[in-house]
This record gives C-alpha cells, sequence and structure tokens, in this order.
C-alpha cells in the first residue's frame, strides 16, 4: 500500500480536554483529532504530535504528523478534518513531508509562554486562559531567578514523579519575562520558554518556584539551590496550567514547514 506522510498544525483551548494523549475517555485532543481524521479521510488514521499537552494546557501550534493511503489537497485536508472537530480545536494547515519527517524527533527546540494577571480581583473574560496571583509581583527579582536558569542543567528539582522522560537534562535557551500594567495593582506577566524540550510539569513548576520569587518569599538566589538539590520536594508546587500556551515547535527550513499560525495572533 502506498502511503503519504502528512504533517498538520493545530490549534486549541485546553481547558475542556484532558491533555493531548489519547485516553480511555476519548476526551482528549488527540482523541477527537484521529476521530475527525477518520471521518473526513474515511479510515483510521493514528497521529503522533511534537509536545504532550496536560490537562488545560492550550496550544498555538502542536504539529502532527500521521502515514495515510487517502490522496486529499491540502486545503481539503484543513478544512475537512476541521468539519468534524469541536470548535476549539482547528487545524491550521497542511504540509505532505517526506517520510523521513518525525513531529517529535524532528523539532530542534520547543516553545512555550504563560500568561499571568496579578491583580487582587480573579479573571473573569480571561478565565482559564491566564493563571492567577492577588498580590504584586516583583519583575525585577524574577527576572534575576530566570537567567539561573538558562543553559544545561539537571531538572530532576523541577520534574513531575510520573515523568517518563529518559533523562532529566535539558537545555533551555531562552527565558523572557515580560510586564504589562494597567494601574499598580493589576498587571499582565508574559513568561517565554524555550528549551531542545521539557520535562513533565517542568514549566509548571518552575513557574511557581519564580512566582515564589516575585511575591517575596524567596530571594533569587533560592532558584540555584532548587537545581542543585535535585529534589522535587525543594521546589514550589506545581502552577497552575490555565495560563500555559504551547507555541510549538521549531524545525529546520528543509521541512517547508510554516513557523507559525493565525492562531499566533491571539497572544503575540
Amino acid at each position: 500500500m502506498n502511503l503519504s506522510r502528512m504533517a498538520l498544525g493545530l490549534s486549541y483551548s485546553g481547558q475542556q480536554y484532558e491533555g493531548w494523549q489519547s485516553q480511555l475517555s476519548g476526551q482528549t485532543v488527540q482523541d477527537h483529532l484521529e476521530k475527525a481524521l477518520a471521518n473526513f479521510a474515511q479510515t483510521p488514521l493514528k497521529t503522533l504530535c511534537a509536545g504532550r499537552t496536560d490537562s488545560g494546557v492550550h496550544a498555538l501550534l502542536q504539529v502532527v504528523h500521521f502515514d495515510t493511503p487517502v490522496q486529499r489537497e491540502l486545503s481539503s485536508w484543513v478544512r475537512g478534518t476541521n468539519r468534524y472537530l469541536p470548535s476549539d480545536v482547528a487545524v491550521q494547515w497542511a504540509r505532505e513531508v517526506p517520510k523521513e519527517f518525525h513531529a517529535r524527533a524532528c523539532a530542534r527546540s520547543r516553545r512555550y509562554s504563560y500568561l499571568l494577571l496579578q491583580s487582587p480581583v480573579r479573571p473573569s473574560i480571561e478565565y482559564e486562559r491566564v493563571g492567577w496571583v492577588a498580590k504584586p509581583l516583583d519583575l525585577s527579582a524574577m527576572r534575576q531567578a530566570a537567567q539561573l536558569l538558562l543553559g544545561t542543567h539537571d531538572f530532576t528539582s523541577f520534574r513531575a514523579s510520573q515523568c517518563q522522560a529518559l533523562s532529566p537534562i535539558k537545555t533551555i535557551s531562552h527565558l523572557e519575562i515580560s510586564q504589562k500594567s494597567a494601574h499598580a495593582e493589576h498587571a499582565y506577566f508574559r513568561f517565554d520558554f524555550e528549551a531542545n524540550a521539557f520535562l513533565h510539569h517542568m514549566i509548571r513548576n518552575i513557574m511557581g518556584c519564580l512566582v515564589q520569587v516575585g511575591l517575596g518569599e524567596q530571594g533569587p538566589q533560592w532558584i540555584k539551590e532548587v537545581i542543585e538539590a535535585r529534589d522535587r520536594k525543594q521546589a514550589a508546587p506545581t502552577f497552575s496550567a490555565q495560563g500555559l500556551y504551547f507555541l510549538g515547535p521549531s524545525y529546520d527550513p528543509q521541512w517547508g514547514l510554516p513557523i507559525g499560525a493565525p492562531s499566533y495572533d491571539w497572544i503575540l
């Protein structure tokens, strides 16, 4: 049977789903995507993603690949699959790729953003789309702490107990924190992460520590102590998933894949 390998760029709001990876409940993004693809292509199709997301985590550009005997126009893969997807999940683009392409293994890095609301009043319109702290945060202190996370480290202290990664050693190449304030008590913070790969709950555990530093509960140098401890119990509790967005993987230009999607305009 002659099979073609297809890659799709996918965006979704994560609050209604039990994460990316297929579960018996059928309430994951992968389950809904594969059901939609099967309805469109009239044959079962199995997908593999660039980066698994947890329950409640959003994606602006998840990339998946699958092999199929079905031949369709690229625009048909987009419109046809979207016809069967829930309203909060949408295919953004489709490309035929060489058989050597692998959505996960070919990714050079992965990018995430975390949006955090600082306000004495809880979120309303942004509910489940931002994290929240009620007290003021010290941007300068968080930035100092973030610098200590850059580079290659053993991130065992930020690793969930159920993590299946073979090694806790990862390289964070970019970690930037920006702030947009409406007034003294109300501000939005954006945390941008890029690494070769992330451990399970790694970003949310880092966020818990950065927030403790921002609140003045720990000094910036405490982050170095947490890293060196290689002990999850030494870090802060896991922070909320609600403000976490998977921006997508980066690939070598040879694969010819888009580097963004229209959904990026919502956050960038």
